[in-house]
């Protein structure tokens, strides 16, 4: 593996492609702040869970690619996708993420992922995600839905990261 925050960007994708959540999360700082449309903003130990909880509910039937990754000491950017299947009824989702990172101490402190919410939202939820997908409204409902799934997940205990 390459050196420096570029490696440290390659090992976080080659371990969520592999579905090692906690190889992929022992790359985020203690301070981690991500942020990403569906859930909104996570620190620490909820950004951690956040990433064994979706790859635990795939049950491997996720998809994880990843191109260029770009970094300097301090930055870096990648994009990546997943391919999988969305909800009870079992809608095909191929989502297209452009990721930026900042390192501190040789680890991921900020992680942000942007996607076309819309995208996303008429692939995931259909009529309704492609009529509505784009709306305020529909973006803070996925939100609280994603963060209650979180929250369940996270009073469980399973999530000792």
């Amino acid at each position: 593996m390459s050196e420096g925050s570029k490696g440290i960007i390659i090992a976080f994708y080659v371990a969520f492609s592999k579905g090692k959540a906690d190889e992929m999360v022992s790359h985020y700082h203690n301070d981690i702040v991500f942020e990403d449309p569906a859930f909104g903003q996570l620190k620490g130990e909820e950004a951690k869970a956040m990433w064994k909880m979706l790859i635990e509910r795939s049950k491997g039937n996720i998809k994880i690619t990843f191109s260029q990754v770009e970094a300097d000491a301090a930055k870096g950017s990648a994009l990546w996708e997943a391919a999988y299947v969305f909800g009870p009824d079992k809608r095909k989702v191929v989502n297209k993420i452009i990721a930026t990172f900042e390192i501190k101490d040789g680890k991921i402190i900020r992680h942000t992922d942007r996607f076309e919410v819309w995208k996303w939202a008429s692939q995931a939820l259909g009529w309704k995600g492609w009529l509505l997908g784009w709306t305020p409204v529909m973006k803070k409902q996925i939100q609280k839905q994603s963060r209650a799934l979180l929250k369940k997940y996270l009073e469980k205990g399973v999530s000792k990261l």
